[in-house]
């Protein structure tokens, strides 16, 4: 009781303020916070009720936009299945469909981006920040707050701009083309909204109108100053950007404002076009389909149908060697046919078997690894939300690079079971399942398995368009969903939850386009090129700088954000050195996933930490092995296409 008094009446210390003290330190310091209360209510009385207030409007707006963006990601599921339905019943089509999907995932994006703010999905770097003195952490906070702000204003300002200045109306859809830009202005006002009643809510009050001050000063000063220099303005982005990453501010966040301070540095993309090149990227009837995945994988965790996926890998393997672990390993490969979200298995596998591997004498953080580590082959093993990203980074096919993400992931799969084998000893094994209780296990998983004949088949046969196979996935599993009776709260959560991480995928998508087209025009894939030429322009060369371009630069950007920057760069030196483009595109989806395993950014870590409360630290020391596995396996690939 104490503790939530005290952590409502001092938001600025919380209850982590006192995670450095021993426990008799900590209630001493308890009891005098506490004390300072009980006899100065009226210090912390004005500051209690503001923070409520705030707090409360905070919810309210977070469930509005919830509902809304669950709304978008319906009508979203609806438009397509019907286009679909029309298509090959009817012999006909829906008139505007594909724009009508596209616009309305802009929507989605503008209402869901802002829920994810103070979540994980806002995919900040807070390990430099960590190692900051506790006195400069407010400092930091702040300075992060004016990248947010920046890139809220720019979106606000620049989205009315363009409202103002475009014409014409959408052929097909009969609305004003400016209707799509204007949603992500209001969508900056939303980002802007929900930043100061968190802080707010927090009792940060004062920090986050500091920021407001200096972000307002610093977004109407930039385009009164030039300076002039002789450096691309897409060096003086990336450094602003890193700034940012440093800082803890959210990666799009930090990409928007560093596009726009660009500006005064000679960039050739002035405000409008920020927010226009912003929109453009995301706005591609190929992204429709990661809300889709996202929304299987969501739906077969709610309906339990992800369940008979571990219970028919258990018959397979639970009674070898560190079965259990196989059994992890195995079912990661089988929920990777179905989301093609590595977060969302990582939850999954943390919460499911962590407890298990613990109670069969596994230590905490090396069953910990062991399921981060696993949890790489879903954005490997199609269908894969990387491989939608690279496609349309790209334009190379969906559906070959599908089939190379077959290959790749079942032969990472071989190297994890190996180094599970060598590193786990001493387990309680399992008995052998029977033969009938192995059919069984495999029946009950069967309507599992139908995802991914709909997804894979359907994409490389080319029956469907990948989007519409995403749609058709989705139907699926919300069938089996219902079929397993499914409540309309948790199906309502599972659609928000979708809704939101696809938001924060998508803004981040569009995001990185300003940094793409700077990088363009700055002719940095031209500079690779003859880096390349002048190390013999052989495939090898290509290969071994593309690597330690991506080993590098995934230390601290998301993968997709490094897809989509660094996709297009390398690509064209590869392909000038002879590379398959599709072996090098699985290459980098491979080389930059295993980055969810290294320190800092380490998402897959950090969200097996967030599940089981395993220490991060103990988390990047356990998964080594793995590591070394999956980097095996990366080599492997790389001879296959030097040599092949």
């Amino acid at each position: 009781m104490r503790e939530k008094a005290l952590t409502a009446c001092h938001p600025s210390r919380d209850a982590g303020t006192f995670s450095g003290l021993g426990c008799h330190d900590r209630h001493q310091a308890l009891s005098l916070e506490w004390e300072k209360v009980t006899t100065n209510p009226s210090e912390i009385a004005e500051p209690l009720r503001q923070a409520g207030v705030a707090a409360l409007v905070l919810k309210a707006i977070e469930a509005i936009l919830g509902m809304l963006a669950a709304m978008v990601l319906v009508g979203l599921l609806l438009i397509v299945l019907t286009s679909v339905c029309l298509r090959y019943f009817f012999n006909t089509g829906l008139i505007g469909a594909e724009d009508a999907g596209i616009w309305m995932h802009v929507a989605l994006i503008s209402l869901g981006a802002p829920l994810s703010l103070k979540s994980a999905l806002a995919m900040r770097l807070d390990a430099f920040v960590r190692l900051l003195p506790e006195r400069l952490a407010p400092v930091a906070e702040v300075l992060a707050d004016v990248f947010t702000v920046l890139a809220a204003l720019s979106l606000i300002f620049g989205g009315a701009e363009i409202v103002v200045m475009l014409g014409g109306v959408s052929p097909t859809l009969g609305l004003p083309e400016w209707i799509r830009f204007g949603f992500l202005g209001a969508g900056g006002g939303l980002v802007l909204l929900m930043l100061l009643l968190q802080r707010a809510a927090d009792g940060k009050a004062i920090a986050v109108l500091i920021s407001l001050a200096l972000g307002t000063a610093l977004y109407f000063g930039v385009p009164k100053v030039l300076f002039d220099t002789h450096l691309p303005p897409s060096l003086f982005l990336a450094l602003i950007g890193g700034l940012g990453l440093v800082l803890a501010t959210p990666l799009a966040h930090a990409f928007l404002a560093a596009a726009y301070v660009a500006i005064a540095f000679g960039s050739s993309l002035p405000e409008p076009a920020i927010v226009s090149t912003t929109v453009t990227g995301m706005s591609k009837f190929l992204l429709l389909a990661i809300p889709f995945f996202l929304l299987v994988g969501g739906l077969l965790t709610a309906s339990g149908v992800a369940n008979q996926l571990v219970r028919f890998a258990a018959s397979m393997v639970g009674h070898r060697r560190a079965g259990l672990a196989q059994t992890t390993l195995l079912t990661s490969v089988f929920l990777s046919g179905a989301s093609g979200s590595s977060v969302a298995n990582a939850a999954f596998g943390a919460s499911i078997f962590q407890p298990e591997l613990v109670k069969h004498g596994y230590p905490a953080a090396q069953a910990g690894a062991i399921i981060a580590a696993t949890s790489v082959l879903d954005n490997i093993i199609p269908p894969s939300i990387a491989f939608l990203i690279l496609a349309a980074a790209t334009n190379l096919s969906v559906g070959s690079l599908l089939v190379g993400g077959f290959f790749a992931g079942a032969l990472m799969a071989i190297c994890l079971a190996v180094a599970i084998h060598l590193t786990v000893r001493e387990q309680v094994t399992r008995p052998r399942a029977t033969a009938s209780a192995r059919w069984q296990a495999a029946a009950s998983a069967i309507p599992a398995f139908g995802l991914g004949i709909i997804v894979v088949v359907g994409i490389r046969v080319g029956i469907v368009t990948t989007t519409e196979a995403a749609a058709l996935a989705a139907f699926y599993a919300l069938l089996l969903g219902l079929w397993g009776r499914i409540g309309f709260g948790a199906l309502f959560s599972v659609f928000r939850q979708s809704a939101t991480e696809a938001a924060a995928i998508g803004l981040l998508i569009g995001t990185a386009g300003p940094f793409a087209f700077l990088l363009a025009v700055d002719d940095i894939s031209g500079l690779v090129s003859e880096f390349t030429t002048m190390l013999g322009g052989s495939a090898l060369a290509v290969i071994i700088l593309s690597n330690v371009i991506l080993l590098a630069v995934g230390l601290v950007l998301d993968i997709g954000a490094a897809i989509l920057l660094f996709g297009p760069i390398l690509l064209p030196a590869a392909v000038s050195a002879g590379i398959d483009p599709i072996q090098f595109g699985v290459i980098i989806v491979v080389n930059l996933m295993i980055h969810g395993l290294t320190p800092p950014l380490g998402m897959l870590i950090f969200v097996v930490s967030g599940v089981t409360r395993v220490p991060a630290s103990a988390l990047f020391r356990a998964v080594l092995p793995y590591l070394v596995a999956l980097l095996t396996s990366l080599a492997i690939l790389c001879a296959w296409a030097t040599i092949f």
